[in-house]
């Protein structure tokens, strides 16, 4: 089988790409990162803007972007839905802006600990989904429907 690499130029790449990266709210992370992103990276010389608005707004540019084919630029973080059902590559930060990798970690509350079993408080400290798993959950939860019960016994044991 042969592979042959076509290069192409960056501002081929720039006439191919969607210039708005739709973000989600002013007070998110990924959202304030992004603004710094594009500031230290010189996005916005380049013609990009960014629009701050709903989850449901980065997902519907984001799903719109891959129905028309068009290459585009979405601020996504890990665990999130759309990793389930989209290969998205991530792009170079070789300034660190994002702050290292986004981990699913386990919240809860001090008195709400308390209040468990010692047993299911030490299965909990012990539990290590990751973020394919958490992923999947999302999707399971926010595509397909399911209440969070139902998705959970969907996981592998």
């Amino acid at each position: 089988m042969r592979t042959h690499l076509t290069l192409i130029t960056i501002d081929e790449v720039a006439a191919r790409m969607v210039k708005i990266i739709q973000g989600i709210n002013p007070g998110a992370g990924i959202s304030r990162f992004s603004l710094e992103i594009m500031a230290r990276y010189g996005l916005e010389q380049a013609g990009y803007t960014f629009r701050h608005g709903s989850l449901d707004d980065c997902v519907a540019a984001f799903e719109q972007a891959v129905a028309r084919r068009d290459w585009t630029v979405v601020p996504l973080w890990q665990p999130q839905f759309l990793h389930w059902s989209h290969r998205i590559r991530e792009l170079a930060d070789p300034e660190g802006l994002l702050r290292g990798r986004d981990e699913a970690t386990l919240l809860i509350r001090k008195d709400a600990l308390a209040r468990l079993p010692q047993a299911a408080a030490a299965e909990l400290r012990g539990l290590r989904l990751g973020n394919q798993a958490l992923t999947y959950l999302d999707h399971l939860v926010a595509r397909q429907g399911l209440d969070p019960l139902a998705a959970a016994s969907r996981l592998p044991a």
